[in-house]
């Protein structure tokens, strides 16, 4: 019989094999669980994830129940004991060198076309409460924060960062990669004039919303052409330079569009140093900011981060990095193989069938069947014994 790929096969595929055990050498993530190898870890959390296990005994019990997929999957027995010890002590740069290359494969096409590119910059806290003595307490959250570089027209991040929810907003910028040409869009809580400053020398652009504590005084105005957007109006837009002391560290020339959001009445000041784009086009691109809400919002929704599978802070970075992974191969299977459904109906359908054999493309449509050879039509005097 011909062999036919699971569907967890199937959405593993993109892993390159050799770069991932590259990457397993580079980070000498097999020096204490040799019998436990870096790929049976990786392949146990994403399963875990699709299919929502809350516990480690949870996640035994379907792993062995599909023992049979383990020689074609290329992995070994799992056991609770030995996962938990993995969680302990394997290193997380390994998980997260593989985001970055899975993030590649995503973001390499669309880099070599060029032209004008939208980035937006955010974060979420990924509550513990009191789940370990080594929680970080921010005011507000306890637990972690996770930043996210996100491209709202592949609908993928592009990079992603970890830290304790005491961490600022602001500290992300070191690991942002500024690109001539593109513009990154954040809240306030990104106020930074020396960053800004560096975006606006690097050839790139910024919008970002006005902190209150913030002065500034109007340099010239700009007329408004239209001021009607999609759910604000547009009150003002002008030149305007820092009123503050600190004004040599934003010596660059910065909009300040004022406007009137339609659905609570309240007013917001933009900021920006685009020069060329309309009021109405700057606020629009603040507007798209929500996108990454909503990413947020699946990530939470749909994926296990809510029950981890262990308490110690290394534990949990590798399960929240394996819900990273586990949301980039659904992603590039749907984009692979042009999946029509919603992404929200496609986790569904992988989470019920990701031990099936069946190709992606028909994770929706019933297994095919053999018709059977017609059977000959049954005369109806043959139970009378009357053939004449």
């Amino acid at each position: 019989m011909r062999y036919r790929r699971s569907i967890f096969g199937g959405l593993l595929k993109p892993i390159d094999r050799r770069q991932f055990d590259a990457i397993v050498d580079r980070h000498r993530g097999d020096a204490y669980d040799k019998s436990f190898d870096s790929w049976t870890h990786l392949v146990s959390l994403v399963c875990g994830q699709l299919t929502g296990a809350s516990s480690l005994r949870e996640l035994e019990a379907t792993w062995q129940a599909n023992a049979h997929h383990h020689h074609h999957l290329g992995v070994s027995p799992l056991h609770r004991s030995t996962l938990s010890d993995a969680n302990r002590r394997r290193p997380p740069a390994i998980f997260i060198d593989l985001v970055n290359l899975l993030i590649r494969q995503v973001h390499g096409p669309m880099r070599r076309e060029g032209g004008a590119l939208v980035r937006l910059i955010d974060s979420t806290p990924i509550p513990l409460r009191h789940l370990a003595d080594w929680v970080r307490w921010n005011g507000r959250t306890r637990g972690l924060k996770l930043h996210v570089v996100y491209d709202p027209e592949e609908d993928m991040p592009e990079r992603l960062s970890i830290t304790a929810a005491n961490v600022n907003d602001v500290s992300f910028r070191s690991e942002v990669a500024i690109e001539p040409g593109t513009t990154y869009v954040y809240d306030k809580a990104y106020c930074h004039y020396g960053w800004w400053t560096e975006i606006d020398r690097a050839g790139a652009t910024f919008v970002t919303r006005r902190k209150i504590n913030a002065h500034f005084r109007t340099v010239r105005r700009r007329p408004v052409d239209e001021a009607q957007g999609d759910g604000f109006t547009i009150l003002s837009d002008a030149e305007v330079r820092l009123a503050t002391p600190r004004r040599a560290k934003l010596d660059i020339p910065i909009r300040r569009i004022r406007l009137r959001r339609h659905a609570d009445g309240k007013t917001m000041d933009l900021l920006t140093n685009d020069q060329t784009r309309s009021a109405t086009e700057i606020a629009g691109l603040y507007k798209a900011r929500w996108q990454i809400e909503l990413l947020f919002r699946w990530i939470k929704q749909h994926l296990n981060i809510r029950r981890f599978l262990g308490t110690s802070e290394n534990a949990i970075r590798l399960q929240i990095l394996a819900a990273m992974i586990a949301f980039l191969l659904l992603r590039l299977a749907a984009r692979l193989h042009r999946l029509a459904l919603q992404p929200i109906r496609f986790a569904q359908l992988v989470g019920q069938c990701l031990f099936l054999r069946k190709t992606i493309d028909h994770i929706d449509k019933p297994p095919p069947v053999n018709p059977s050879t017609a059977l000959r039509k049954a005369d109806p005097n043959q139970l009378r014994f009357n053939y004449a």
